[in-house]
């Protein structure tokens, strides 16, 4: 059974294992030249598992302790997750033992694998979604070890290479705004968050936009109470001609 879930959700997971293992690379390379070694690079990757707060946290375990603020910034980075993860709860409840591995391995690229359909006939659902979350972990954690034992290995200027992610969440907005049916979502996003850091500032808007986008959905989804976010499969297409 688990054998079958993991020859299924493999395939499934390529895209993002060539982004994890470039991206977990730059991570590894920055917290290397931080001064932290493999073993932190491991421990943060196994424990934490937030691609863009590690980034943060490399800033974070530089600078004075106050772990108040940390908690804060952690909070605001990671905000994004109680948007889609509310929509995870139902499968995930149906996961039983699995469940709070699931919940924790929760990232925005294993979200897009989920969203992309259930497990393929015959397939266990449960293992099959534990293995690609399993999987896009440990690609993580490769990366970021291979590029911590890189780092050391070969010093070189990593000035830039903390665009990385950014970069990623770039990659991940057009190829959603290419896909989806409407861009009312996308707007109401864009524009809160020019809003808010407009009022705001840029260390302080993120809760901020993340309300208003909330509030701007929520009125949407009032509004237009069917919805579509993307264009139907050829699939459904033709079974509805």
């Amino acid at each position: 059974m688990q054998a079958n879930a993991l020859r299924a959700a493999f395939p499934r997971t390529l895209p993002v294992m060539t982004g994890y293992l470039f991206l977990g690379t730059a991570f590894g390379v920055l917290l290397q030249q931080a001064g932290y070694g493999v073993f932190w690079a491991l421990l943060m990757s196994v424990f934490i598992y937030a691609g863009s707060m590690q980034f943060v946290t490399v800033g974070l375990l530089a600078g004075p302790f106050a772990p108040l603020s940390a908690m804060l910034v952690a909070f605001t980075v990671n905000a994004r997750h109680l948007f889609y993860g509310i929509s995870m709860l139902g499968r995930f409840e149906k996961r039983g033992p699995l469940k709070p591995y699931l919940v924790f391995g929760l990232t925005d690229e294993t979200y897009s694998l989920l969203c992309a359909g259930e497990a393929p006939d015959g397939v266990d659902k449960g293992w099959y979604d534990f293995f690609l979350t399993l999987l896009d972990q440990l690609y993580w954690i490769a990366g970021s070890l291979f590029g911590n034992l890189a780092g050391a290995a070969l010093p070189f200027d990593s000035t830039g290479i903390d665009f990385a992610m950014t970069a990623l969440f770039l990659v991940i907005f057009v190829e959603q705004w290419e896909n989806a049916v409407t861009h009312l979502p996308a707007l109401i996003g864009l524009g809160a968050s020019v809003l808010c850091l407009l009022l705001f500032g840029a260390d302080r808007f993120i809760p901020f936009a993340m309300v208003v986008i909330f509030a701007g959905l929520y009125l949407l989804r009032r509004l237009a109470p069917i919805v579509q976010v993307q264009k139907p499969s050829s699939e459904k297409t033709e079974a509805t001609q």
